[in-house]
């Protein structure tokens, strides 16, 4: 297997993993859809919070009523 020495100045004592860039691909995309779960679920949790607390709206029969309690809210 071929050896490639990268001077420590440059990865700044730093350990340095090289991969195949398809591989990076499927790894980042991995990490992206990860994030967006994380995310996902922190606006979920503070959501059921609003809930608990009671900070919600609705249901509503109409748009009118929709509207009018967004306009009583100061929104």
């Amino acid at each position: 297997m071929p050896t490639i020495t990268i001077p420590k100045k440059i990865t700044k004592g730093e350990e340095l993993i090289i991969i195949p860039k398809a591989d990076w691909e499927k790894f980042k995309k991995i990490a992206e859809m990860k994030l967006s779960h994380l995310e996902l679920e922190k606006g979920l949790k503070e959501s059921l919070e609003d809930v608990k607390m009671g900070r919600i709206f609705g249901p509503f029969e109409t748009v009118e009523e929709f509207k009018k309690a967004i306009k009583s809210s100061h929104l």
